[in-house]
């Protein structure tokens, strides 16, 4: 498989993706009926190596991961996937027209963990595409508030091949002072105000490292997305997934962006 991202404050951290596009997937999860994600991409190389997840926000605009390893002139997103292998009627392919990563990404920390594709032209909108809408508030979900987050990956750490379909998991937000202790990740890295801790205190239930740039969803919203994780220890006590929360300001940074409401 390839050795893993690691952090350079950290060896025991992960980036959810492995470097030449091989990552991981949902740990504890179930199948989704298909289609029934329509804001979910999978990005892609040689139409079926799963690279990282993303969320389609704009009809040629989605949003991942910055830590995401793509090269424009070599990777594709494809939107209305149920199946990474199969060819589906619902499936739209589409090359990368630019990568623009946060101006404030910070690898070794990573912080400011988000970045935005332009797709070389507008998806055609119908029930299996569809976007997802940024949040209206910002506010800061609430420990205990139960949340999900899908993708396709593998399984298990153990697992040679990632799952064929899309897969979804519930997890738990957890306190960032609780994500911050010694229990945890010790503050290394430290969980920021611009991240949220996310998974169960009895593991078996996860995000993991081919999921990156996937939508963590709370209440029907959109939260955050999909970053990093302890290595090797997905869906393991004391080891939650961590997501870039989706900030008043990112929120300001996209719409900026990408240019106009959404």
């Amino acid at each position: 498989m390839g050795a893993f991202f690691t952090l350079s404050t950290s060896a025991a951290v992960i980036l959810l993706v492995i470097p030449g596009g091989l990552c991981v997937e949902i740990i504890g999860g179930d199948k989704v009926k298909p289609h029934s994600r329509p804001f979910m991409a999978l990005i892609i190389k040689e139409e079926t190596e799963v690279i990282c997840g993303g969320a389609l926000i704009k009809p040629n605009w989605v949003l991942t991961a910055a830590h995401c390893p793509l090269e424009k002139s070599k990777d594709e997103v494809v939107l209305g996937a149920h199946s990474r292998k199969r060819k589906e009627k619902e499936k739209q392919v589409f090359k990368i027209a630019k990568l623009i990563r946060h101006p404030c990404y910070w690898p070794d920390r990573l912080d400011h963990d988000l970045m935005l594709l332009q797709l070389n032209r507008r998806a055609k909108l119908n029930k299996a595409v569809k976007p997802i809408r940024l949040p209206t508030s910002v506010d800061d979900p609430k420990p205990g508030t139960v949340c999900r987050v899908a993708g396709w990956g593998k399984v298990t750490n153990e697992s040679k091949d990632f799952s064929d379909i899309l897969r979804e998991v519930n997890v738990t937000i957890i306190s960032r002072a609780t994500c911050n202790s010694a229990k945890y990740y010790g503050n290394k890295p430290t969980i920021t105000d611009r991240m949220i801790c996310a998974g169960s205190e009895k593991g078996k239930t996860d995000s993991c490292r081919g999921d990156s740039g996937g939508p963590l969803i709370c209440k029907n919203v959109m939260r955050g997305i999909t970053s990093f994780g302890k290595k090797n220890m997905c869906g393991a006590i004391g080891a939650p997934g961590v997501y870039t929360r989706l900030t008043k300001q990112y929120v300001q940074w996209i719409k900026k962006t990408i240019g106009g409401d959404l």
